[in-house]
């Protein structure tokens, strides 16, 4: 099988479970060594790990509360380390800001806390979490940040997690244009409707279902190896030629 990440080190943060989780395994599928990031669920990574490892790729898992911005030099010290007693060096590939929280508050129910919240782990997090990469990715890297549709087409049930997507794809082209010279990529993927188990609950009410299914132009739930699939190209020397762009695998939500 070809791996055309083969020799690569990624880090994609959030994936014990969901969108991150197989986004991990893709791009370790494809040969890189993944260090994957975890909050609450340990066990999840664990579990990420384990099949990945399974499948024959290469991954660990470092704990990272991205709430706190105190975790992220903690984060990368620790994936210093890991990278360089597995790799020899602690040189990062392709980063992969995906990590989340709830981020369905409506308008009215939001209070600062909960906006602090939400904005620290989906826009200051990616901030800096590329701020702290910067200095360990090598030229010709990539930067894939995980935006979504709500980021252009916003959610009136999640103003709060819609503007902060709006800022990752804001962010995203300002460091398409700051780190070309160095021939890095920076890239947003923004997904739509994903099954997923952050959203099992909504999936059982059918009329729901229905009624966002009818907003979809191919008419169904994405899956998350269908967002990481899109993630693998863009890490990939295939899309060493795209750059600050922000591409929506929602098929076709809101057209």
């Amino acid at each position: 099988m070809t791996q055309p990440l083969k020799g690569k080190t990624a880090l994609v943060t959030g994936a014990s479970r969901g969108i991150g989780r197989a986004i991990a395994q893709r791009l370790a599928m494809d040969g890189a060594m993944v260090a994957l990031t975890y909050n609450a669920s340990k066990s999840g990574a664990d579990e990420a790990v384990a099949a990945i490892e399974t499948a024959g790729g290469t991954a660990f898992a470092i704990h990272a509360d991205l709430v706190d911005p105190a975790t992220i030099p903690a984060l990368f010290e620790k994936l210093d380390d890991d990278l360089t007693r597995r790799n020899g060096s602690k040189a990062l590939d392709i980063l992969v800001n995906n990590a989340g929280n709830s981020g369905w508050v409506g308008f009215k129910d939001a209070t600062p806390d909960s906006w602090d919240t939400l904005m620290a782990v989906y826009a200051r997090a990616p901030f800096f979490v590329v701020q702290a990469a910067l200095e360990r990715l090598a030229d010709g890297g990539r930067i894939i940040n995980i935006s979504s549709a709500a980021a252009t087409k916003p959610v009136t049930a999640a103003p709060v997690y819609s503007m902060a997507k709006a800022a990752i794809n804001n962010l995203t082209h300002a460091l398409a244009a700051e780190l070309g010279p160095r021939g890095i990529t920076a890239n947003a993927v923004a997904p739509g409707y994903t099954r997923t188990d952050a959203n099992a609950a909504f999936r059982e009410n059918p009329e729901l279902v229905k009624a966002v299914e009818a907003e979809i132009a191919l008419g169904r739930f994405g899956e998350p190896s269908e967002i990481a699939a899109v993630v693998a190209f863009l890490a990939s020397d295939e899309g060493h030629w795209v750059t600050g762009q922000t591409i929506e695998a929602s098929g076709g939500y809101k057209l």
